[in-house]
């Protein structure tokens, strides 16, 4: 068996009977690996896994339909199933067309199965060496210079890349010898693309003055890859020691890190919640906030997410929109009526009934949810919004500001401003979630409203 199918059999025995899907573009690297997955097939005993190509249409070039064409022609020939996806790339400020292309092909191939899957792609030695030359030129630490790992889990799939140890030179050796054709991209040739620059211009370079350059700069990427897993340890234990919860540091024991420690487990607990990783300067000031003054709650935007700090805890979050001017009459059908609530609130159910026990206002005190129904004259309201009004809440004696009962039940600053409001006629009746007004608990027998939250 050629090294180029050995490898392929390694992976279907690692993975038995998980679907495969083949990301197929017609180009040599992955026509090879279609190829051979077709002579495994015939070679050996019946593969148990389901095989399904994808071929993916950026439509960024005059010759994707024919591209798009020449897959299906191939695939015939094998008699391997293949989809095909269309994605529609747009230009976007601060981001590359190259990364935007791979994301959309990548979130494609992920689209193929409901269940987990594999995702084998054609990367091969000299495509390993490239992105490590890509990284040290963007100054990227261990994992960056770790370039592509064989297995990497994305989501609910696996990515496989079993040719990460071939060389392109085999690869064509393997389509000469088989008399493949495939099809050419000509962006490959255009280096005002990174990659291409680096395979067209830098590479052949480097690999006249030392022929075996691909080799040593794969092997200091296996270093890296091993340095990395050493990182990954000591922050894991760092992690436990330092998280109060799911999404939440205590800042005490961040403090107490050295700064590289510090810093290894942020990109550690980044990477976890699959956020992109900071610069060295967010690093910096993320750590000069820890120690703000008490009565600070300073936050630190990363990408899409802020870490928070509130008390002695710092949260990971969401960047949020502002819901403040978001509101909505409620009008009961049926006694049933359900909200939408914005920005991945959830989703609200409100169900009129009625409670019938004799202790029923003893019992209704610790179920914040079940609230005296309104009257038909009544208008109903959710929103986020308050004035600020005082409150009997059931679990309190006296009645106090909105805004300090909010601060007393330990709620951080942000999830103040994210927690709907149930009002009757503009006057307050509960905080969804957390309390209701004592006025509006309902007696035994009386009609009452309960309400549910899901996220």
């Amino acid at each position: 068996m050629n090294p180029i199918e050995s490898a392929l059999a390694s992976v279907l025995s690692k993975h038995p009977k998980v679907p495969l899907v083949i990301a197929y573009s017609g180009g040599v690297d992955s026509q090879v690996l279609l190829h051979a997955f077709s002579s495994l097939k015939k070679k050996h005993s019946p593969i148990t896994n389901v095989i399904t190509v994808c071929h993916v249409n950026h439509g960024l070039s005059t010759n994707a339909s024919a591209w798009q064409a020449f897959a299906k022609q191939e695939c015939q020939k094998l008699n391997l199933a293949l989809i095909v996806r269309q994605v529609n790339v747009q230009a976007q400020a601060q981001k590359s067309l190259e990364a935007l292309a791979r994301d959309a092909r990548y979130q494609a191939l992920h689209s193929i199965y409901n269940e987990p899957s594999l995702i084998i792609t054609g990367h091969h030695s000299d495509d390993q060496a490239e992105t490590f030359l890509l990284a040290l030129k963007r100054g990227s630490g261990l994992k960056g210079l770790s370039s592509m790992a064989i297995e990497t889990r994305q989501a609910k799939d696996l990515l496989v890349r079993p040719l990460l140890n071939i060389s392109r030179a085999q690869i064509i050796d393997y389509a000469q010898e088989h008399d493949l054709i495939w099809v050419e991209d000509e962006s490959n040739s255009d280096t005002r693309f990174e990659r291409n620059f680096i395979r067209n211009d830098i590479m052949p370079l480097l690999t006249k003055r030392w022929p075996s350059i691909v080799n040593t700069i794969n092997r200091s990427s296996e270093h890296c890859q091993e340095g990395q897993l050493l990182l990954n340890e000591l922050a894991e234990d760092d992690l436990n020691l330092c998280r109060q919860q799911a999404d939440c540091l205590l800042v005490e024991r961040l403090n107490n890190l050295s700064k590289a420690r510090f810093n290894n487990l942020i990109r550690y607990f980044l990477g976890i919640n699959s956020c992109l990783m900071p610069s060295a300067e967010q690093l910096t000031q993320l750590r000069q906030q820890l120690s703000a003054a008490d009565d600070k709650n300073p936050m630190v935007k990363l990408g899409e997410h802020y870490f928070r700090r509130y008390k002695n805890a710092l949260y990971l979050t969401d960047d949020f929109d502002d819901v403040s001017q978001w509101q909505t009459d409620v009008d009961f059908l049926d006694n049933k009526k359900s909200i939408e609530l914005p920005n991945n609130l959830g989703q609200l159910e409100l169900i009129v009934g009625r409670q019938e026990r004799s202790d029923a206002r003893q019992s209704i005190v610790n179920i914040k949810h079940l609230i005296l129904a309104p009257s038909k004259e009544q208008k109903v309201t959710l929103r986020f919004n308050h004035d600020n009004p005082k409150c009997l809440p059931d679990y309190r004696n006296h009645t106090r500001g909105l805004k300090k009962v909010l601060q007393e039940l330990d709620i951080p600053p942000w999830q103040r401003k994210r927690i709907p409001f149930l009002y009757y006629d503009n006057v307050l009746v509960a905080a969804v979630g957390f309390f209701v007004c004592q006025a509006f608990l309902p007696q035994a027998g009386e009609l009452n409203l309960k309400i549910t939250q899901t996220i």
